[in-house]
């Protein structure tokens, strides 16, 4: 037997194997954080029972001063609101015709947050509550409320400021 030939028994694995099965497993896991659910593309995830926000540009096609329209004020519902992650803003509706802006990245760890629901924005990465009022904490583990972020109305359009 020459040194090149092996002997390859049933339980007995290639190093051409291991590595296809190695590249297999990757590839899988690329695959898999590429896929996800029901991506509507434009970053809004309502909440609380409010309408989906398709969209998110300026219907009247004007410019107000270079803010681009995240929302209407009907689609933010009173007690509740939504995400606009891929905006960087929360944007709440305390009470009727409040509407109030924080930071969408919980301060406990820096997990983005989920959604508002039952008078709170809520992070489900450990489970902290923050105020729709004003971004307290209502339950940790975060410490400290999100910041707060300048949201403006025009009409029946929001903005940040």
């Amino acid at each position: 037997m020459s040194d090149e030939q092996v002997l390859a028994g049933p339980d007995t694995r290639t190093r051409r194997s291991l590595l296809t099965g190695v590249g297999a497993v990757g590839a899988a896991v690329v695959l898999a954080g590429c896929g996800g659910g029901d991506d509507s593309g434009d970053g809004a995830a309502p909440t609380s029972g409010g309408p989906e926000v398709t969209d998110t540009g300026d219907p009247g096609g004007g410019d107000r001063e270079g803010a681009q329209s995240l929302a209407r004020t009907a689609d933010i519902p009173v007690g509740g609101g939504a995400v606009f992650a891929a905006q960087g803003v929360v944007i709440t509706q305390p009470s009727a015709g409040e509407f109030k802006g924080f930071d969408p990245i919980c301060t406990h760890q820096g997990c983005p947050v989920s959604n508002v629901d039952g008078g709170t924005i809520n992070c489900t990465c450990h489970g902290s509550k923050f105020s729709i009022e004003d971004g307290s904490v209502k339950a940790g583990p975060a410490t400290t409320g999100l910041p707060a972020k300048e949201v403006k109305v025009d009409g029946d359009q929001i903005s940040l400021a």
